[in-house]
């Protein structure tokens, strides 16, 4: 029987999963602590002990990592959503160049940025609730700086894995195109990014579908 293992954005943890994961019946991994990109690896390694026919079912910055996890832990298909994808080499950044230069100006003198939702000047049309915000935040950590400055390693044809994608509007693109390229299977839901916080019995339906037809 598959089992699916949720991997959350080490920049929101588990909260962001939780409505997702019990209608799943999913496992959620929780990198909590972890600023490291070697120690987000060991959090959801660890998360997925006793797994079998594991998929990997990313959400956001968590995207980068799947490669490596996939090929790990020997995950039987891996289904982004609205996930950042890793590049074509053998290892990937975790910020591109262009929004490292914002985030050296959100960082304060010890070099830890603020909170991820604290980053824009309204988050609150993303959340379906006061509620789901609060936990959400309540789980946010502080990541510093150095965290993405890091790379995260790619092993070679990843994308040649089982794969498909699950996006939310058009806010990756790019990803979507790179899925429809490689033949992945799609599926794009009208929402924004915390969409598996809104509307999480379609997120959990379409997560089930992309999983059986990767």
């Amino acid at each position: 029987m598959t089992e699916l293992l949720l991997v959350p954005s080490p920049l929101l943890g588990p909260a962001a999963w939780a409505p997702v994961a019990d209608l799943l019946g999913a496992r959620v991994a929780d990198p909590a602590g972890a600023t490291t990109p070697e120690e987000v690896v060991a959090a959801v390694v660890a998360a997925a002990a006793g797994m079998r026919d594991l998929v990997l079912v990313p959400h956001s910055n968590a995207g980068l990592y799947a490669p490596l996890l996939a090929e790990r832990l020997g995950a039987r298909a891996t289904v982004y959503v609205d996930a950042a994808l890793a590049g074509a080499g053998s290892d990937t950044a975790l910020a591109p160049p262009r929004f490292l230069e914002i985030l050296e100006g959100l960082a304060d003198d010890d070099g830890l940025l603020p909170p991820w939702t604290q980053w824009w000047d309204d988050v609150s049309e993303l959340f379906p609730d006061e509620a789901s915000r609060a936990l959400v935040e309540a789980g946010q950590p502080r990541l510093p700086l150095s965290y993405f400055t890091a790379r995260v390693a790619v092993p070679a044809a990843w994308a040649e894995r089982p794969c498909g994608y699950l996006a939310f509007g058009d806010t990756y693109a790019d990803e979507v195109a790179f899925a429809l390229a490689q033949g992945w299977p799609l599926t794009v839901l009208a929402g924004q990014h915390l969409h598996p916080l809104v509307a999480p019995a379609d997120v959990a339906a379409a997560i089930e579908e992309l999983a059986t037809r990767a």
